[in-house]
Formats: structure tokens, C-alpha cells, sequence
């Protein structure tokens, strides 16, 4: 028995799977913030899924920056108790396993690119606007190597006054602050969404010529049926390209909140 996890800064999603390709109906429940209670919930979840069966192996994806051995994790902006703490190695102390650990956003994208809107291409960015902003690159149904992890939103997009970030003009918190509203709120009509696309089509854009990709995928809760249109950014995109002689394929994520459990089964098979 294998046991995949999503853990996110509001759900926690747990799965098992006996062969790596597809997983059991998750276990879903809230994120502790305490860190005791949140690796309590995580165990009895995983105890519960497994049964009587042993629990070969574990990946988790987890929404933080990790140590550069991954195993413990270094801060997290929306789970702050946990920075600091020995994760895997508390897991596997407790359910006597080897566990993976990997930033949540890399592994639904790895999930995307092997189950999802990537399949087929061999060199995928995934790129997911929500309440922050992230990605990661994946060659060949792997995760690309990195030190401390793919920090993409953190790219600078302006600095004439002060330094933005790609994330502070785009996510969902950044909105939510700005208009007083939560993204959702403000309607498909809301005049604000082209130029949102745009901004987002200039920081794909440079994800581009730095991870040169076959295929772009966007995801996340910003780009859904209320929010940033993909073909805006595609449109964009086209306009402002000059570094390479077309764009590549840019598509819409298709695995929705199961893309990390997907992520998980992808980094256990290899």
C-alpha cells in the first residue's frame, strides 16, 4: 500500500493506491495549523486508509520552501507552525516507512504533466495562479532538480517605485487586498480580468525563455470560469513574444484538487 498527500494551507488530502496509477477516495479534512496536531491528523488518516495492509512508501506535497534534503521544511507563509519541523522524519518514525517530500505546488504539476493536461510532451512548465502564485518545471515525468524548490512567483515585474513581485500583482490574496473583495466576487463582467491576463501573460512569458517548455499548463483558482482567461494570456503571450520564434502549446490544468494525489502516485513510480 502507498499513501499520497496534498497537504494545503486550509485541506488536507490523503490517499491510498496499491498500484501507482490511480488512488482510493481521499480523506479530507481541515489543516491544523498547530504542527503535533497536524502530523496527528496525518497519521491516524494514513493508519486509517492503509488498514491492515503496510505502507511500502509516502509523498507528500506540502505548500512551503523545504530544506535542500527535504525533509524538514525551512517556512511556510500559510501554515507557520510547521516551519522548522522534521516532517518526514517524523512520519516515518511513526508509521515506519520512507516518506517524499516535495513542495505542493511541484507536485501538481509532475501530476499534471504525467495524468494530466501535459501527457504527451516532454518538457512541461505548470504555472498556477491562486491564492499565491507558483510553478515548477518537469522533463521527462520528473521533477527538474533545484536547491530550495521552484519559487517562480517571486520573480520581479516592476520596479521603478519599489519591487513587485509576479505574485503581488496577480494572486488571489494580492486581488482580494487591492479590491476589497474575494477574486470570485468581483464577476466574470469585472473590467479588471484583461489586464490581469496580460500582467500574466508577461510573467509566463518569462518562465518561458527561462525554462524554454513544450507545453505550458495554467492552473489554480484565479484561472478558473471566473477569473483570468486562459486564451486572454495565450493572445497576450503571442503579442509580446520576441525571444523565440512561437509560443508554446499553452493549455488549462485538468486535474483540478486532485492534481497533487495524481503528483504523489507520478513521484512514487519513479
Amino acid at each position: 500500500m502507498f499513501i499520497v498527500a496534498d497537504i494545503g494551507g486550509t485541506k488536507m488530502r490523503v490517499a491510498g493506491s496499491r498500484e501507482l496509477q490511480t488512488f482510493s477516495e481521499p480523506s479530507i479534512g481541515r489543516t491544523p495549523e498547530n504542527y503535533d496536531e497536524g502530523l496527528a491528523h496525518f497519521i491516524k488518516a494514513a493508519k486509517m486508509i492503509a488498514g491492515e495492509n503496510q505502507i511500502e512508501r509516502i509523498a507528500v506535497g506540502f505548500p512551503g520552501v523545504l530544506a535542500r534534503n527535504k525533509r524538514h521544511i525551512e517556512r511556510s507563509e500559510h501554515l507557520q507552525g510547521w516551519a522548522g519541523r522534521n516532517f518526514a522524519d517524523d512520519v516515518e518514525s511513526a508509521l515506519q516507512t520512507h516518506m517524499v517530500l516535495e513542495n505542493d505546488t511541484a507536485l501538481v504539476g509532475l501530476g499534471e504533466a504525467v495524468f494530466g493536461a501535459g501527457k504527451g510532451a516532454s518538457i512541461v512548465a505548470y504555472v498556477t495562479v491562486s491564492t499565491g502564485l507558483n510553478g515548477a518545471r518537469i522533463v521527462d515525468g520528473k521533477l527538474e532538480p533545484c536547491v530550495f524548490g521552484f519559487e517562480i512567483g517571486g520573480q520581479y515585474l516592476s520596479y521603478e517605485s519599489e519591487l513587485v513581485t509576479f505574485e503581488e500583482l496577480v494572486s488571489g490574496d494580492a486581488i482580494h487586498r487591492r479590491e476589497g473583495k474575494h477574486p470570485r466576487d468581483l464577476g466574470k463582467e469585472w473590467s479588471g480580468w484583461e489586464d490581469l491576463a496580460r500582467v500574466t501573460a508577461i510573467g509566463v512569458h518569462n518562465t518561458i525563455v527561462h525554462w524554454s517548455p513544450e507545453r505550458v499548463i495554467l492552473g489554480g483558482s484565479m484561472l478558473n470560469d471566473i477569473g483570468i482567461s486562459v486564451d486572454a494570456v495565450k493572445s497576450h503571450l503571442a503579442e509580446i513574444m520576441r525571444k523565440f520564434p512561437t509560443i508554446p502549446d499553452i493549455v488549462h490544468s485538468q486535474l483540478k484538487d486532485e492534481g497533487g494525489l495524481y503528483g504523489g502516485l507520478a513521484r512514487l513510480q519513479k
